[in-house]
């Protein structure tokens, strides 16, 4: 997952990493208000959500790259057996 650093419209979008990888682009598909998570790679429903290295939640559906990521489709990690 990444963060938005500012608000991101649908489109194309360029990300940084925190760590030494190069820049890359990826098309986001849903408007990412700052400091919410965008999918930078595709999750499928039940896979683990990471964040930073940490798992932070689990996918309640199949998120796709780009996709904006938020309680729609992740639930907590912390509260693993609570009702989706």
């Amino acid at each position: 997952m990444a963060v938005a650093v500012k608000d991101v419209e649908p489109g194309q979008a360029h990300v940084g990493y925190l760590d030494d990888s190069a820049p890359a682009a990826i098309d986001v598909t849903a408007s990412i208000p700052l400091g919410h998570k965008v999918a930078l790679r595709a999750v499928a429903a039940g896979d683990d959500v990471i964040e930073y290295g940490l798992r932070i939640g689990i996918a309640s559906a199949d998120i796709s790259k780009g996709d904006y990521v938020h309680t729609h489709n992740v639930r907590s990690a912390r509260w693993q057996n609570s009702v989706a």
